[in-house]
């Protein structure tokens, strides 16, 4: 016979919504801990349940199914029914650039853990379910997803929406072909580079920001033939916002300072560092992979990066750090051309796509 909590999930799939109510304020503590596997039963059955119960028009309804499936979407195979579902990704897209719609953040959330399923590659090819109207300007979803990051801060589109963990979606998308090459190619709809309109947040006072689009950044530059116009400082411009995270209150010598971008030229004596060790890495990461080519070494030189990550290494205690830091000068100082043979250049370089963690939530 079916336990008492057996018998309350499956009143998820009753035909009443009094009774799909009560199962679902009673169930959401169970979506995390080790009962959560009472979701899994009757080949995932509470799930599909779950989406469907996702449009109820009730925010409240909507709200305990949507922190239920972010939780649960931690599961792989669960993650991998939701990526699979055409029609459930694109109404998960559509109901976040919803300036109306009060759940605009969890399905947020939602959306940040199906994009560690490469199946979310889908929603490159999803076409916005309105009009293109300002602020949201293109008629395609991905393009609605960035501008509502973008504009949307700080609840400045949609009153009940931050959309700051877009970041995670952008960092995981960007682990795909599609994905970086989208985010380094200019788009149609603005004549804008979707990376650029991103780099502002690196130095944002949000962490979830400054993660995600430190992720982002790093994963786009495996598109190693879009350096050197991401470095133009007349186009994208990337290098200040990869070293101003970096710097600190150290005075370096003049002449290190002035070859240095203007952005970074005579900072305040209060300037602080990037306080995240694990954000920090990524920047250098990003940093070692733009010296992955000679014209980028290059500029990276004459750029002044040198000092920038000399004084980073001697400020921050952090082994992580210091290690990516070192790679960093193996790799900047080598004589030219190599004293370090290609295969020991690829030794250096990042071995990996940066991919963010599922985000979960204990309770409404």
């Amino acid at each position: 016979m079916p336990t008492e909590l057996e018998e309350l999930v499956d009143f998820l799939h009753s035909p009443q919504p009094m009774i799909r109510t009560i199962a679902l304020q009673n169930l959401v503590g169970y979506s995390t801990g080790p009962q959560n596997t009472i979701f899994l039963r009757n080949n995932l059955q509470p799930i599909k349940d779950l989406k469907i119960i996702t449009r109820d028009l009730q925010p409240n309804v909507q709200k305990a199914a949507l922190t239920m499936l972010a939780n649960m979407s931690t599961f792989v195979k669960i993650r991998a029914l939701l990526a699979e579902d055409v029609t459930f990704l694109e109404f998960i897209v559509a109901q976040i650039v919803d300036l109306n719609q009060p759940n605009a953040d969890l399905f947020s959330i939602l959306l940040a853990n199906i994009a560690k399923d490469d199946g979310v590659a889908q929603i490159f090819k999803f076409r916005a379910k309105q009009a293109p109207q300002p602020p949201l300007e293109s008629r395609y979803a991905v393009d609605q997803l960035v501008d509502c990051f973008v504009k949307g801060a700080e609840n400045k589109l949609n009153p009940n929406a931050t959309f700051d963990y877009l970041a995670f979606v952008f960092a995981d998308i960007s682990r795909l072909p599609e994905g970086r090459k989208y985010f380094v190619t200019e788009q149609e709809y603005d004549h804008l580079v979707p990376l650029s309109k991103l780099l502002v947040f690196t130095e944002y006072n949000n962490d979830v920001r400054r993660a995600g689009v430190a992720s982002t950044i790093k994963n786009s530059l495996f598109e190693l033939s879009e350096h050197m116009a991401l470095l133009d400082k007349d186009g994208v411009n990337i290098l200040p916002y990869l070293l101003l995270p970096l710097a600190g209150p150290e005075e370096l010598k003049e002449e290190e300072m002035f070859e240095l971008p203007e952005e970074l030229q005579l900072l305040p004596p209060d300037k602080t560092r990037e306080p995240d060790n694990e954000i920090m890495c990524v920047h250098v990461e990003s940093l070692v992979l733009l010296g992955s080519t000679r014209p980028g070494r290059d500029k990276l030189r004459d750029s002044g990066v040198y000092p920038i990550v000399r004084e980073l290494h001697l400020a921050v205690e952090n082994e992580a750090v210091r290690d990516i830091c070192e790679r960093f000068v193996q790799l900047i100082m080598a004589d030219e051309p190599g004293t370090a043979s290609v295969n020991q250049r690829l030794q250096i370089l990042p071995d990996q796509i940066e991919e963010v963690e599922e985000s979960s939530l204990e309770s409404l």
